[in-house]
């Protein structure tokens, strides 16, 4: 399970940038690339904000779809799994949305 570290991770930068006021909130934006569940990335937030600035503080999630521009066809495209393929069938793609892992913001008291 990934996203106790990732969580890890994210509670300290978010605890480091509030500088000991209490996190109310944190907004995460997460690619269906990066292979992170939401459920998981839930549940492993609020272990590894137990006893910071950040214990209780929501969650939110704005999950982005995986997406390519194949050159092939030169048509951009949803993917419909999460093999970076184009639904053509060339694997000459650019993937433009869904490696994203970033805090898009965070509330404090």
């Amino acid at each position: 399970m990934h996203e106790l570290a990732i969580a890890e991770n994210i509670v300290d930068t978010v605890c480091t940038r509030a500088a000991g006021r209490p996190v109310r909130r944190v907004t995460l934006r997460i690619g269906a690339l990066t292979a992170v569940l939401p459920d998981h990335m839930r549940f492993c937030f609020d272990l590894a904000a137990a006893g910071t600035a950040a214990h209780g503080a929501a969650l939110d999630l704005d999950l982005r779809p995986a997406v390519v521009y194949c050159r092939s066809c030169q048509v951009e495209q949803r993917l419909p799994d999460l093999i970076p393929l184009c639904p053509c069938g060339s694997a000459d793609v650019t993937v433009t949305t869904g490696r994203e892992l970033d805090i898009v913001s965070m509330e404090v008291a």
